[in-house]
């Protein structure tokens, strides 16, 4: 692994690839699969992730994949990718795919935007630091203002559900104490508590 410096620009780890789509790509509609854009979209971004980090990261989230237009048979797709926002070990790379024609000369599609979390991981697989990402352009100033708002609604977003579980979690419990309570002064039939109880 090699020893990363404390910042790097954004420009310095950008990354474009590009591939045409081919017939066993193909869903039952005719246009390729999602999932292959998916992969493709994993592979460039793992690249951009491990390049700025200077190792090994892994794949913690597809934040949002969001598609356009259909991919058909015989477009040529580009991917573009690089570091929006960085943390003490985690990086969100922003993936822009665009596409064209292989026998045509005209202008590229977006057909779709991808935005991944990874995790810069060491030797053992445990958490180490990042470089930060240092914007350069309006557009990497943009990118990272926008992977912050969704650096956030992905933590609103994981309290709100730890909440609501443990929510669930208390009401159930004070129903069922009640439940036995009720059972223990006589006020519930047998048949009604093994009910609440069944399936347990």
């Amino acid at each position: 692994m090699s020893s990363s410096p404390s910042s790097r620009p954004t420009s310095e780890t950008r990354l474009s690839l590009s591939h045409i789509t081919a017939q066993n790509e193909t869903n039952l509609l005719g246009t390729v699969h999602g999932g292959v854009i998916m992969t493709l979209v994993d592979s460039v971004a793992g690249v951009v992730a491990a390049r700025h980090s200077g190792g090994p990261a892994v794949t913690a989230s597809m934040d949002e994949m969001v598609f356009l237009v259909p991919v058909r048979v015989g477009d040529v797709v580009h991917f573009s990718a690089q570091v929006n926002w960085t943390g003490r070990s985690s990086m969100e790379v922003g993936v822009r795919i665009t596409a064209d024609r292989w026998d045509a000369v005209g202008p590229q599609v977006h057909v779709a935007s991808a935005y991944l979390v990874f995790v810069a991981v060491d030797e053992d697989g445990k958490p180490r630091q990042v470089p930060q990402a240092v914007p350069e352009t309006d557009e990497d100033r943009r990118r990272l203002r926008e992977a912050e708002i969704r650096r956030s609604h992905r933590l609103a977003r994981r309290a709100a559900i730890i909440a609501s579980r443990e929510e669930a979690a208390h009401e159930e419990a004070t129903h069922e104490k009640a439940t036995h309570e009720k059972a223990a002064r006589g006020e519930v039939a047998h048949g009604e508590v093994a009910a609440e109880g069944g399936g347990r």
